[in-house]
């Protein structure tokens, strides 16, 4: 098994050659990374594999300014109800330095980041995260030994946590912010940090975000999910199609095997146009369609949909750069 420490190094060193945001951000604090679900967004409800990284190209910390700007003091007032319902957390799933953490927020304290909000790459997550690492008693850290028990119990206060923000939450977000490695879920109750394969750098095949240019909003897509799962047709399209190719997807990513990935990922890009439209924006239908068609890319939903980015796959990124060029893209993996 690759160590903890081995795969922080590797991505450090996978993902440097990112550009940074476009504005620097000047913190004391420790960074909290944005991250991508490359596989699992909605089956991870209902069971399916997922595997979630860390994406440095944007983060947050949290920061106190002697002249703040109109932004810190809207994240400040956004940070004042968020605090006031952590503390009110059940103390046998996670206590605080409640004293702390109001002295701080009451003298200006604010989240400064370059996270897009209600883009799919975890904005409340890395906020979560930072608190959590800051003002929490008796935290469990990533220098430990990360036993599945540590990781679940470390999920199940992110879930509590970021349940502020979308209704339910699966605790992924802040949990692969707070660790900042890649994470594998196998099931509900069986997570580990993982190992994923080198990039190559100079490799023609890609995973990249597209900007979808729209705002989503977590939690109408996941009562839009939760009220199609009382229908049966819908629950057994998700058991034997969704999960079935999504978990194979995880499977491929992990062992390299990259024919396979592109094979399943068009099946999985074809299962999410015909059964989750709703997810995705409606100018983007057709695109979706040629992709699938042509095959220069598959999509898939990054997040719950709605809109933020959109996540796709491509063997050839030039090419795939060329037949989407009214869009911004952004590489995130290499092959």
């Amino acid at each position: 098994m690759v160590s903890i420490l081995t795969i922080k190094l590797v991505l450090e060193q996978n993902y440097c050659n990112f550009a940074q945001p476009s504005h620097k951000l000047f913190m004391k604090g420790p960074l909290y990374y944005s991250k991508i679900l490359l596989f699992g967004e909605y089956g991870i409800i209902k069971d399916s594999k997922g595997l979630s990284i860390p994406y440095n190209f944007y983060n947050g910390a949290l920061k106190k300014d002697e002249n703040p700007s109109e932004e810190a003091i809207k994240s400040n007032k956004s940070l004042k109800l968020f605090t006031t319902y952590i503390q009110n957390i059940d103390n046998t799933i996670v206590r605080f330095d409640n004293k702390q953490l109001q002295e701080d927020v009451d003298s200006g304290m604010y989240f400064d980041s370059s996270i897009p909000q209600g883009y799919g790459v975890g904005s409340s997550g890395a906020l979560v995260a930072a608190l959590y690492d800051k003002y929490a008693f008796n935290k469990i850290t990533v220098l430990e030994n990360l036993t599945r028990e540590k990781l679940l119990k470390l999920k199940s206060i992110f879930s509590a946590m970021e349940s502020f923000f979308h209704g339910k939450s699966s605790g992924l977000d802040p949990l692969n912010s707070y660790l900042s490695i890649p994470i594998l879920i196998n099931s509900k109750d069986n997570i580990e940090a993982t190992g994923i394969p080198a990039q190559q750098i100079e490799g023609k095949g890609a995973v990249f975000l597209l900007d979808s240019g729209i705002i989503g909003e977590t939690a109408p897509m996941v009562s839009l999910f939760m009220e199609s799962m009382k229908q049966e047709g819908f629950r057994k399209m998700l058991k034997n199609q969704f999960i079935k190719r999504t978990d194979a997807c995880v499977d491929d990513f992990l062992k390299g095997d990259i024919k396979s990935l592109f094979k399943n990922t068009k099946q999985l890009s074809k299962v999410v146009l015909n059964h989750f439209k709703p997810m995705i924006p409606q100018q983007f239908h057709a695109l979706w369609k040629k992709g699938i068609e042509t095959n220069e890319y598959y999509l898939k939903l990054c997040g719950s949909g709605g809109g933020g980015y959109i996540l796709g796959f491509t063997e050839d990124i030039d090419k795939a750069k060329q037949s989407l060029s009214d869009y911004k893209l952004e590489v995130v993996y290499n092959f």
